[in-house]
């Protein structure tokens, strides 16, 4: 693909038309009353870390429909009235260790971060997925939207926001959400799907806009191409299954304030994808864009972000 895959210009009014299917609404009320009647069945175990300031734990829970979670839960010790952020890492990534969330802590946050189910992290999978799928997550169980991969990793992060929204310390007038690229599409699937979250910050997020990503993108959306070139009567089935996920459709529930930044020279999260959720988004909002930037992480946007959060919670 080009390295700029339409003029900035283009991209500001880029508002494709919507892919919901009609029963769109009712199938996340149904999937989000499902994920409120399992319970979690939390388990914390406190970490032995060498700062003294810090309070840690390494949290399990249980993942819907299947699998058992895995977090870090980061606090400072004695900590009162603290906003709250759920971090969500990248595509095939995980959450890290523990130094990677200190700043955030001793800015006065509580933390709380996961590894998405099945990738390279300490969550696992449990689900059962009715037939095969090609390498990577994004094709498992992608004919059928129930059963599909995003909706229970969805519900995943929207149960971890029960955990951080039960710490005694956490203000449930200030929680936030972020990641990248995959993390960021998560911030924007979680604060569509769950009101409690005041600002989300989604650095080039991901899983919006599933048929311009397939139709320019490399992987992971490269994963459904490969999936359709073995499966082409599938098509229909799979974009059908995609519809219920994308941001892009999901943007219009966001209430929560968002700062969305994108890279001009993206091939992996292409800038059209991005502006086509963000341009759907009716909530209020801040874009920032990075125009010699691709896929990886700016120095600045770390900057950018940190102001943006601490003018807005």
């Amino acid at each position: 693909m080009a390295l700029v895959d339409m003029p900035i210009e283009k991209l500001r009014s880029y508002k494709p038309k919507l892919t919901k299917e009609k029963d769109f609404d009712k199938f996340w009320k149904n999937t989000l009353a499902e994920s409120k009647s399992q319970p979690l069945n939390v388990k914390m175990e406190r970490i032995d870390y060498p700062v003294k300031k810090l309070e840690a734990y390494k949290v399990f829970y249980d993942g819907f429909n299947g699998g058992r979670m895995c977090g870090f839960l980061l606090k400072e010790k004695g900590a009162k009235n603290t906003p709250g952020l759920l971090s969500i890492h990248g595509y095939s990534g995980h959450k890290g260790v523990v130094a990677d969330y200190l700043s955030w802590v001793f800015q006065g946050y509580t933390v709380f971060t996961i590894d998405v189910r099945g990738q390279a992290g300490e969550s696992g999978d449990g689900a059962i997925y009715q037939g095969g799928h090609v390498w990577g997550w994004m094709t498992q169980g992608i004919l059928n939207p129930k059963e599909y991969y995003y909706r229970l990793v969805y519900m995943d992060c929207v149960r971890a926001l029960d955990i951080l929204c039960a710490q005694k310390e956490v203000d449930l007038k200030r929680i936030a959400v972020t990641g990248g690229s995959q993390g960021g599409g998560l911030t924007l699937a979680v604060c569509a799907l769950d009101p409690r979250p005041k600002i989300g910050a989604a650095w080039m997020p991901f899983l919006c806009h599933f048929s311009r990503g397939v139709e320019i993108a490399e992987n992971p959306y490269k994963e459904i191409l490969g999936f359709m070139k073995q499966h082409p009567s599938t098509e229909t089935q799979v974009f059908k299954t995609l519809s219920y996920v994308d941001n892009m459709n999901l943007a219009d529930r966001i209430k929560a304030r968002m700062h969305v930044s994108v890279g001009m020279q993206d091939i992996i999260c292409p800038p059209s994808t991005i502006f086509a959720a963000f341009n759907h988004l009716k909530c209020k909002k801040d874009l920032v864009v990075y125009t010699y930037a691709g896929h990886e992480g700016v120095g600045v946007h770390g900057e950018d972000k940190l102001k943006w959060m601490a003018k807005y919670i």
